[in-house]
């Protein structure tokens, strides 16, 4: 299949959007991009696992085609319950999740909270709460997200002459992403404005941190409660560099570590035959 099926179901009142890739009656693997994102960003590997899964790529709430929410509240929690609502509207009995940066959390918290849907994890350099992040006081959380909203309120989209300088930005923020990749992503992950201007379709709501967020103790809990086989596939020259030294592994009852030499953040659009062979080796998929 070139191109997936655009197709929406309901979650908390909201209308959202997700990709399928087709083949139904396989196995169903769920492709869970991360913050500021959208579900074809996944293309490359939807299309590699789509001849032995179910592919699914949700577009997460105040993202891509999905709608925004009331309020602009975006907590890793609203996340979850959505990605269960997508699972119980396919009626999936279990699912293989891969989740990149914040869509990777999701997943992850999603694998502990409900361990019996979930047959195999892959995590792409989305450990962004370490076990040892200190939690700062409540009244210090409140007032940051007070402060981020207000700023986020005044704040005036972004907006692009064209495709190309959107997708110029893009590169501007990863020096290795292709020219082409790029423009691809910037083709589904914005809208054209009536001004015939282009400007991002994520919801500007989801930069601010939910103060009642769950905290170290709270992940670590869920990770030791994971029964399937994890991947935690980190990024040779990420921002979070500190999930690479912190042996994660042993939080979890049956995962391993891999790092992807050379890659930053975006590590699937960075290095993505790399990326690629250690999901299917993962997975036990032939080479390919």
């Amino acid at each position: 299949m070139l191109a997936p099926q655009s197709r929406t179901y309901e979650s908390h009142g909201l209308r959202l959007h997700y990709a399928d890739w087709g083949n139904e009656g396989a196995p169903v693997a769920i492709l869970v991009h991360g913050g500021r994102d959208h579900c074809r960003s996944w293309d490359a590997i939807a299309r590699s696992l789509q001849p032995h899964f179910h592919v699914l790529a949700p577009d997460l709430r105040g993202h891509g085609d999905s709608d925004w929410t009331k309020g602009g509240s975006y907590a890793l929690t609203e996340y979850v319950y959505d990605l269960a609502q997508l699972i119980r509207s396919i009626a999936a009995p279990q699912v293989t999740l891969i989740g990149h940066s914040m869509g990777g959390m999701v997943s992850l918290i999603f694998s502990g909270s409900f361990p019996e849907l979930v047959t195999k994890l892959v995590v792409l350099d989305g450990v962004t709460m370490l076990p040892d992040t200190p939690k700062a006081p409540a009244h210090e959380r409140i007032s940051k997200w007070v402060s981020q909203l207000d700023r986020l309120h005044d704040r005036t989209p972004r907006r692009y002459s064209t495709l190309e300088d959107a997708a110029a930005q893009m590169v501007l923020h990863n020096k290795r992403l292709a020219r082409d990749l790029a423009l691809h992503l910037a083709t589904h992950g914005s809208r054209r404005n009536e001004d015939g201007t282009y400007s991002w379709k994520f919801d500007p709501y989801q930069r601010a941190s939910a103060p009642h967020r769950l905290w170290p103790d709270d992940h670590v809990a869920l990770w030791s409660r994971i029964t399937s086989p994890t991947l935690l596939l980190n990024a040779g020259e990420s921002f979070l560099a500190g999930a690479r030294a912190a042996g994660l592994e042993r939080y979890f009852p049956q995962a391993r570590v891999e790092t992807i030499a050379g890659a930053g953040h975006w590590l699937q659009h960075d290095k993505p035959q790399e990326v690629l062979g250690e999901i299917r080796r993962f997975l036990g998929l032939a080479e390919g």
